[in-house]
Parts: C-alpha cells; structure tokens; sequence
C-alpha cells in the first residue's frame, strides 16, 4: 500500500474521435469505467486492513517489550484494551471483506456493498494506525517503527476512489432508494 508516492496529473483530450472497434463492448455510459472503480475500492478495502494487520502487530510486539514500572507496557489496562479493540476491529473488516468476495466471486456484489467495505476499512485502519501510535508514545512517530507511513498511506486512501462522505451517501441511497447526490 505504497499509495502515497502516486503521482497524479491530468490528460485533456479535445475533438478526439474514437474508432468503433475501441470502444467497450455491452457497456453503456459509465458502467464499464465504474465496474473498474468498484474492483479499484475493493482492493483499498483489503489494502487498507493489511496496514492495519501491520499496526496492531508493532503495538502488540512493543506492548511486550516496552517496561514501564518494571512490567511489560502490555500488562496495563488501557493497553490491553486498546489491542483488543483493534483485533476485534481488524477481524470483523476481515469478515466483511471475505463475504463481499464470495459475492463478488459469485457475480451478486453490488456497488454499494463495495463502497461500504472500503468506507469501514479506511475508518478502522485509521483509528487501529492511531491508537499503535498511542501504544508506542513518542517511538511511534520515528521512522524506526511503520506506523506513520501507514498513517500517511491510509489518509490518502481515504480520499482517493470517493471520499468517506460520498461513501456514506452510496449507503444511504442503497439502503432507502432515495439520490442524496441529486
């Protein structure tokens, strides 16, 4: 999930014709470059919990080591609390993620349910990113430990393929028929 070292740009194409034999096949308007969009945010949804994966298991590594009044730092409360939280987290996106491919696989996933995956990956990776770096105080703000990169990582993802919002509108439409966009 190396995404925040994308470039981005813009191609301008005017008075540009394109040959019938280019143009996608069975696709009407936006269907054949959304389908894409679609696919694109389903890989940020699994993306986006492997960097999660990566940030429990540093906290859950320097919970160990890290001493602090002579015990492990993992022995304490809100420690514990705060790991269990984000396993618990991490496992249910997983779950959502899986079904979503055994629909997708099957041909039954609807744009909508991919737009939920993606918004709910994002949200947890960023708070799971954020409360590692809570667990490993000033340490995880160093370059020593990949909790800041996959902070920064996780920040863009949250933006790019609809932002956290539009994803909360492609919800609501999906769940009372009504266009919020319009």
């Amino acid at each position: 999930m190396e995404s925040a070292g994308v470039g981005h740009g813009e191609l301008v194409f005017d008075h540009v014709k394109v040959p019938k034999a280019n143009i996608l096949p069975n696709i009407k308007g936006l269907k054949g470059p959304l389908s894409c969009l679609t696919k694109a945010r389903f890989g940020i949804a699994w993306g986006v919990v492997g960097a999660a994966m990566d940030c429990y298991d540093t906290a859950l590594r320097y919970s160990k080591e890290r001493i602090q009044f002579d015990r492990p730092i993992g022995g304490f409360q809100l420690q514990q609390k705060k790991l269990a939280e984000m396993i618990t987290e991490i496992t249910k996106a997983q779950l959502l993620n899986w079904r979503l491919g055994v629909l997708m696989n099957d041909g039954k996933a609807t744009p909508s349910q991919v737009s939920m995956a993606k918004r709910n990956g994002c949200e947890i990776a960023s708070q799971i990113a954020h409360d590692a770096r809570q667990i490993l105080g000033g340490m995880g703000i160093t370059g020593e430990y990949p909790i800041m990169r996959h902070m920064m990582n996780i920040e863009s993802v949250i933006t790019y393929e609809g932002t956290h919002d539009v994803h909360l509108l492609i919800t609501g439409m999906d769940i009372t028929g009504l266009n919020a966009f319009k």
